[in-house]
């Protein structure tokens, strides 16, 4: 991959002829300006609809129409198994065997399910550490987890913030946080990529921290999975939830995804609320009292699989598993540092990256802070065909997934900026 960038639209060109997964873009839908396809770097938002998604959806429609109930033990994919559909291609993406993943629900749901089998605050024990400005959600879990307890969230929570006058954190003030409330504390719980300054944190070293600590550790991996490969069992990480609507391009809704490393997932005395999909497929159909859950992550399964909220993620990883994911990391890095390259070439318009300069320490996201009129240059980009978000205060972000963003879609963002601007 090219690395020695230009600001010509000839480098763009080369670096796209010269990019191994160039005939992936050929297969995604992309939303139309002008006639033209939209410059896209929103992945990181609501990923792009494959185009053979129709096909899978189609084919367990027509199951559904041909055999109904029998939909569950035959067909092309019978339902009974749906959830397991998918455990080879994400315990890739994210460095895991298969009897540590299974999928459910939806992220925030799993998040609290998690919290229930992971956090036991006890006199002493009962604090969490978390990134301060970390996404709502996982807020509202700790805070209504702390409440669950008959505990109040601000006795509960401790927060790291970045240091005066700086935007990102430190490794170091989060591993002293862990060492300062070591005796006090019961989990970590981090988001991966904090959404909005787009910095990656070193999750194994806040994973041995925690547990030298004596506590837990868990992770959002929401703006991570599809995006950054992992290796979570390997950093006996003890439990990690994502979404599948961002990088992995699953479609709005589409169901969460959940890792309980094994030294947990395989104990059925791990606590957690029991549902009959977690049993036994064989012991399942009985329909007896008595809840004996799988010894792998499929016994934290509550509920039938939810096979339309899965179809789409099971087609959209079939171009993962094509693709692979230390390839789609390879070029996600070039890309983003070429993106970063371009925009600190304009002088038209003032902002600041806020994300980390250090590859490892960001996936494809550049977070664009600006002190004033960010709002307005959001709206000036939509209307100029880039489609990028917003988050208050100030910040646009932007993502050029590397699956289906090309180096010419950088460069005709940078020159609409440059020229429009």
């Amino acid at each position: 991959m090219l690395l020695n960038f230009e600001t010509g639209i000839d480098f763009a060109q080369k670096a796209d002829a010269a990019d191994p997964l160039k005939h992936f873009k050929e297969w995604f839908y992309f939303p139309q300006h002008n006639g033209s396809n939209a410059i896209y770097f929103c992945g990181n938002s609501l990923g792009l609809q494959p185009i053979h998604v129709e096909k899978a959806i189609r084919t367990e429609l027509d199951t559904w129409r041909e055999k109904a109930v029998g939909g569950y033990f035959g067909g092309t994919n019978p339902w009974l198994f749906y959830q397991d559909y998918v455990g080879a291609s994400l315990a890739n993406l994210v460095g895991a065997s298969t009897e540590e993943i299974t999928v459910m629900n939806g992220l925030t749901v799993n998040l609290h399910l998690m919290l229930l089998s992971f956090y036991h605050p006890t006199e002493n024990r009962y604090k969490i550490i978390m990134e301060a400005g970390a996404f709502p959600s996982d807020q509202y879990a700790i805070e209504t987890i702390a409440r669950h307890y008959g505990r109040q969230p601000e006795e509960v929570i401790v927060e790291v913030a970045p240091r005066s006058g700086e935007k990102t954190l430190r490794t170091e003030d989060i591993l002293n946080t862990i060492d300062r409330h070591r005796n006090e504390l019961a989990l970590v719980l981090f988001g991966g990529i904090n959404y909005y300054t787009g910095q990656f944190f070193d999750l194994a070293a806040i994973t041995q921290k925690a547990h030298e600590a004596g506590a837990l550790a868990g992770f959002d991996l929401a703006h991570v999975t599809g995006n950054i490969p992992l290796q979570l069992h390997g950093w006996n990480v003890d439990f990690a939830v994502w979404c599948s609507y961002k990088y992995l391009n699953a479609g709005p809704g589409a169901v969460g995804g959940v890792f309980i490393h094994a030294q947990h997932a395989a104990n059925i005395n791990t606590p957690r609320l029991g549902g009959w999909w977690g049993n036994e497929e064989k012991e399942r159909f009985k329909m007896e009292k008595g809840f004996v859950p799988k010894a792998n992550a499929g016994g934290w399964n509550l509920s039938t699989a939810q096979v339309f909220n899965t179809v789409a993620l099971k087609a959209s990883l079939e171009l993962f598993d094509q693709a692979g994911i230390t390839a789609i990391r390879k070029k996600s890095i070039a890309l983003t540092a070429y993106l970063e390259f371009l925009l600190k070439q304009l002088t038209n318009i003032s902002f600041e990256i806020i994300t980390p300069e250090d590859p490892g320490q960001r996936g494809a996201q550049l977070s664009l802070f600006f002190t004033s009129q960010g709002k307005a240059i959001h709206n000036k980009m939509m209307d100029s065909g880039i489609i990028v978000d917003y988050r208050e205060p100030g910040v646009i972000r932007v993502a050029p997934a590397p699956l289906y963003c090309s180096f010419e879609d950088v460069y005709r963002f940078y020159e609409i900026l440059k020229n429009n601007f």
